[in-house]
């Protein structure tokens, strides 16, 4: 079964508005900050693959769900968050809106991402799961907001090749750990809640590699070739701090082909599954032809 983005955003987004702290709730400034971030007009789309992941295995999109979309959507806010602070990336434009900091100033931006994190694994510790799943999509998950190959390792390996010559290796140890570990880790959890097994989890993880790491050239190319505008945050500024991007590297019409080349060969790993992978395959193909 097919989830259009659109009811995939709906759903994630009436669980996002129950598992997080209302505006009233007492410190109001970090709970107003949480969901100024949170509520900003996201895509949802590691809810979305994980959903779309799910439904291989359940047929549908199974019940309950929608808060292990909700946990992930908190995590990628809280790494938002923490990227545009003034210390990492210092941009005061995210998804057309101000960003946490410029709003609601430097110290309840870091804990507000801070709150995020640990309100995420709070979610996912209580996922409507067998144990034994829920304890593996919690690994999982850790791992790749980690420092060994995962989101936070990768911000560092971003932070530290500033202003440096990039190479084809260390662009990509960035790319799949910042961007695609969270990506990766979205499509195998989705599965992993469904029931999938130690074989489905390879062919998931090598799905979500090839997607995930797709995804950010694509974002490094509309960097270079969309306005701020249109991007939802500040265009340029990978050239502008010297960034190791893909087009960097290997230019704008090799970042296109290679892109095209990766979710060719992420849909390949999906092969065993036939048509009850369509859904996260028009998941994957949204990702690399996005304009924002």
């Amino acid at each position: 079964m097919k989830l259009l983005k659109q009811e995939a955003a709906e759903l994630t987004d009436r669980a996002l508005e129950e598992l997080l702290p209302s505006v009233e709730t007492v410190p109001a400034s970090i709970h107003g900050a949480m969901r100024h971030s949170t509520f900003a007009g996201g895509k949802r789309l590691r809810p979305l693959l994980a959903y779309q992941a799910a439904a291989i295995f359940a047929g549908a999109v199974p019940k309950g769900i929608e808060r292990l979309g909700a946990a992930l959507e908190m995590l990628h806010t809280y790494s938002l968050i923490h990227d545009d602070l003034p210390a990492l990336d210092n941009d005061d434009l995210r998804r057309g809106k101000p960003t946490c900091h410029v709003v609601f100033g430097e110290a309840i931006a870091i804990l507000a991402g801070d709150a995020l994190q640990t309100r995420a694994f709070e979610v996912l510790a209580g996922l409507d799961s067998p144990p034994e799943a829920t304890v593996q999509i919690i690994g999982l998950v850790a791992n790749a907001v980690g420092t060994v190959e995962g989101m936070i390792g990768g911000q560092v390996l971003d932070i530290e090749s500033e202003h440096q010559k990039p190479t084809p290796e260390l662009v990509q140890a960035i790319h799949r750990a910042k961007t695609g570990a969270l990506i990766r880790v979205s499509v195998v959890a989705g599965g992993v809640y469904a029931g999938a097994k130690l074989e489905d989890v390879a062919r998931l993880t090598l799905f979500g590699c090839k997607a995930g790491l797709a995804f950010q050239i694509v974002d490094d190319v509309l960097d270079m070739t969309v306005d701020s505008a249109q991007l939802g945050k500040t265009a340029g500024k990978d050239q502008a701090t010297e960034k190791a991007t893909w087009p960097a590297v290997f230019g704008i019409e090799q970042s296109e082909r290679d892109a095209a080349r990766l979710i060719e060969e992420a849909f390949a790993a999906l092969e065993p599954y036939g048509s009850r992978a369509d859904g996260l395959k028009a998941v994957a193909r949204y990702l690399v032809e996005r304009k924002n």
